[in-house]
């Protein structure tokens, strides 16, 4: 039996965007200056077009999309939700389980959906350049894209342990024209610092985001972009539940529980906030939706880390942000879901998560890597190391049904295809991956150095 594929035709692409902070029943901290102080538009301004400072400091409920937006998201949008019936056939569980995938987009991930709004508005305020941070690849390869479609230079400094692992998503970025760098880099003081105290840095993406900030602040025509973490880009990413919540209606179901692997918390707050608006509004569908965030056991933010102001950047250039954070400092292991390495979380999912409204797991490499082979096996897509900890969590909730013999209906986010990441996958099967959890003293030294604010 062949999985059901629920498609919309373009003319259903959303055109507003959810923005969930409408609904949150504690609103979000705002973000410090280093005075301690709320941090100002002006101050944000150095590095962000107005029209994105808007977005983020918005507590509106939609927001619309720009037409020119809409144009290029009609190159891939709306992505498919398909019933990954051969997976529930192997498992043999009564549950529905259902995938968004988002590995249809150019760049393969879901990524563009903010990338390429990110690139109309800058272009829009009349910058010419772009800088940016990326772990595994998928932002870097991602702003390329959306620089390419609106006439942008684009540089990318990509974390140096993944600039190694993933040589093909470095060349996807080239040929879409942008440049790319290794960091910590030679490029910018935050990079040379680093190097002179270790030349063998691996890097990490608080590092890389501490290089493209310093660079764009420094120059006129530039601006940085972030593919995590700020409200806006979670704004962006909410297409993706937009959508979902359209093709379950075809069919007549509603999810009982929704996944999606959780980084900076991008893919998770896209497939899952907009399903929340419908347990806010009082939807008796959604009155007893769950919603689970998944990270890396070796990257352990929402489930070890602490909910507290800390940077966004290793060298302390960003705002303080209200976070669960591992503290700006933490050095992550270089685990292969490279878009999972970061220290800490959305405001807006780390706020959701403190007020108990959604959910947290923490999975290791080794169970993840497992899970995207048996997917692969059964629906053919070969996923993305970060999606993997999606359907790892996926699984283990169809197993539970099986045990049961609970019907639950299960969505999570695929958020891209592995086709570049197969070292990674080379590497399960040489028996040379490991697990590895962080120990808890790294965890508590790198959060003594938390900035003592809020």
């Amino acid at each position: 039996m062949e999985a059901t594929r629920i498609l919309l035709d373009a003319a259903d692409i959303p055109t507003h965007w959810y923005n969930v902070v409408a609904d949150m029943p504690t609103p979000p901290a705002p973000p410090l200056g280093p005075d301690g102080k709320p941090a100002t538009p002006a101050q944000m301004g150095a590095i962000f077009p107005g029209a994105i400072l808007e977005q983020e400091m918005s507590a509106a409920r939609w927001i619309p999309i720009p037409d020119e937006v809409r144009e290029v998201y009609r190159l891939w949008r709306p992505s498919p939700l398909v019933r990954a019936v051969r997976l529930e056939q192997a498992l043999g569980t009564p549950a529905k389980i259902f995938f968004k995938y988002e590995g249809v987009s150019p760049a393969g991930s879901h990524k563009p959906n903010s990338a390429v709004p990110q690139a109309f508005y800058n272009r829009e305020a009349g910058i010419r350049r772009l800088t940016t941070e990326t772990g595994a690849g998928q932002w870097g390869s991602s702003i390329a894209f959306a620089g390419q479609m609106f006439g942008l230079e684009v540089r990318v400094y990509m974390v140096k342990v993944s600039y190694g692992q993933k040589p093909y998503r470095r060349l996807m970025m080239q040929t879409w024209g942008a440049e790319v760098f290794a960091s910590p880099s030679e490029l910018t003081a935050t990079g040379r610092r680093l190097l002179a105290e270790d030349a063998d840095n691996p890097g990490s993406l608080g590092i890389a985001i501490s290089e493209a900030v310093e660079e764009a602040a420094g120059r006129a025509d530039t601006n940085y972009t972030l593919g995590s973490v700020l409200n806006h880009v979670v704004l962006h990413q909410s297409i993706i539940g937009l959508e979902a919540k359209k093709q379950f209606d075809k069919v007549g179901l509603y999810p009982d529980i929704v996944i999606a692997p959780c980084g900076g918390g991008s893919s998770f707050g896209g497939i899952a906030f907009p399903f929340l608006a419908d347990k806010a509004a009082g939807d008796k569908r959604a009155e007893h939706l769950r919603c689970i965030a998944v990270e890396p056991s070796s990257c352990p933010t929402l489930t070890r880390g602490q909910f507290a102001y800390d940077y966004g950047d290793a060298s302390g250039f960003t705002p303080l942000m209200k976070m669960y954070t591992l503290g700006h400092d933490f050095m992550p292991p270089g685990i292969h879901a490279g878009g999972l390495r970061y220290h800490g979380d959305s405001p807006l999912v780390s706020q959701l998560f403190h007020d108990g409204l959604i959910e947290a797991a923490a999975v290791p490499q080794l169970a993840t890597f497992e899970a995207g082979v048996q997917f692969a096996r059964s629906e053919g897509i070969i996923p993305a190391p970060e999606s993997c900890h999606a359907i790892r969590a996926a699984i283990d909730e169809a197993l539970k049904c099986k045990a049961s013999g609970e019907a639950k209906t299960i969505l999570f986010n695929l958020t891209g295809h592995g086709h570049f990441d197969m070292s990674s996958f080379e590497r399960f099967f040489s028996g040379q991956l490991e697990n590895y959890v962080y120990p808890a003293e790294a965890v508590a030294a790198s959060l003594a150095h938390l900035p003592r604010v809020g």
